[in-house]
């Protein structure tokens, strides 16, 4: 079970306090059992600091806390501190992962069927699209309403998601996807054929969630070829 410790302090020698953090990062360097850690200041007290710290288990947190590095930066820590940290330790007993669920919100969005949604709840107004396939790249959220229009227009389709990994403001998605051409694609009129292809889609997250850059890769050659179009070239 992952187990999160929240430290809970008091300082107006964060500089010092940051300075301190770098030196047991380095010096705990392949010892260290945290796999998170996240420093938060309160808006309404500038000397107000909250750390949040991930572990695999509580188990992992005590052997963290063992370390004699550990112990030594700990009583330098209290010494910046304009009063004792309190500590309280949590066993995460739910975990949602924000940026993951709205990326694969977003593919079900963009297949529904009906119109297509705004998407303003989901890409941010400056998005940047990476697309190989595309000459340029697709800047601004109506720009990427409108080539996703196009693919629509052109293909009933649905996204299946067979994996994802998120790391920090990227998530990273491989996907399935299943069509039936049902209208015009970069000049090929509709064949009724059904088509499939896989692909992965790396997407950057704003603080808010929402999709503000994004990388495709995809095997647009092997649907050509499920659409016919390489036999007629060889022809």
């Amino acid at each position: 079970m992952t187990f999160v410790q929240l430290i809970d302090c008091k300082t107006s020698r964060f500089d010092e306090m940051n300075q301190l953090m770098d030196t047991w990062v380095e010096q705990t360097k392949g010892k260290r059992t945290a796999t998170h850690d996240v420093i938060g200041k309160d808006r309404s007290d500038a000397t107000h600091y909250i750390e949040i710290v991930e572990f695999p288990s509580y188990e992992e947190a005590m052997r963290n806390s063992n370390l004699p590095e550990t112990a030594r930066i700990f009583r330098e820590m209290v010494a910046l501190c304009d009063e004792t940290p309190t500590f309280t330790d949590l066993d995460v007993v739910r975990d949602e992962q924000l940026y993951s669920a709205n990326i694969r919100k977003f593919f079900e969005t963009i297949a529904a069927k009906g119109a297509l949604s705004p998407l303003n709840d989901l890409i941010a107004e400056n998005y940047h699209d990476h697309d190989p396939a595309n000459e340029q790249d697709t800047i601004g959220l109506d720009a990427i309403r409108r080539e996703i229009e196009m693919w629509r227009g052109a293909f009933d389709f649905t996204f299946t998601v067979d994996d994802q990994v998120t790391e920090a403001d990227r998530v990273c998605t491989r996907w399935t996807w299943n069509a039936t051409h049902t209208g015009d694609f970069r000049g090929i009129a509709a064949t009724g054929k059904q088509v499939t292809m896989a692909g992965t889609t790396v997407f950057r997250c704003q603080d808010n969630g929402k999709i503000v850059e994004g990388w495709w890769q995809y095997d647009q050659l092997g649907l050509m070829s499920q659409l016919g179009v390489l036999d007629q070239l060889e022809l």
